[in-house]
């Protein structure tokens, strides 16, 4: 497993595991990985202090806990949407129209979730309109 220091074009800085660098190369060129504050899915390595391990044993520990940390966040991710679904409407692809409706008024305020664009989100920014993007389920690094 590796770490790498990601950006994204907006400038936004974040941490990724991948399985090795060949990953992390296939990840980003097919458009795999997401910043997870914007979604932006122009992503470069940023500049990172290299980690030095002492020994194999102490890289093999490390590596487990990457393992685990990952598990730990996957398991989050999982019940943050659980949360999110039991808590808000569904309203599928109207996510935007209905975002905006519920924004200015025109519907009750309430929690919701759905599907968005990266067009319509841009759209949802420009206009001042908050909302939070859900992690897509977890990918396979096979």
């Amino acid at each position: 497993m590796i770490l790498y220091q990601l950006s994204c074009a907006g400038g936004h800085r974040f941490e990724a595991w991948f399985k090795n660098s060949e990953t992390y190369g296939e990840q980003c060129e097919s458009g795999c990985i997401e910043c997870p504050q914007c979604g932006d899915q122009h992503i470069s390595k940023a500049p990172m202090a290299p980690y030095l391990g002492k020994s194999l044993g102490e890289e093999r520990s490390t590596e487990a806990r990457a393992r685990e940390v990952a598990q730990q966040i996957l398991k989050a991710v999982d019940r943050l949407r659980v949360s999110v679904e039991k808590n808000s409407d569904y309203v599928g692809d109207q996510f935007a129209e209905e975002a905006r409706r519920i924004h200015y008024g025109e519907a009750d305020k309430r929690s919701i979730f759905g599907e968005a664009t990266g067009d319509e989100t841009s759209e949802l920014d420009e206009e001042g309109i908050e909302y939070f993007r859900l992690p897509s389920a977890p990918r396979k690094n096979d």
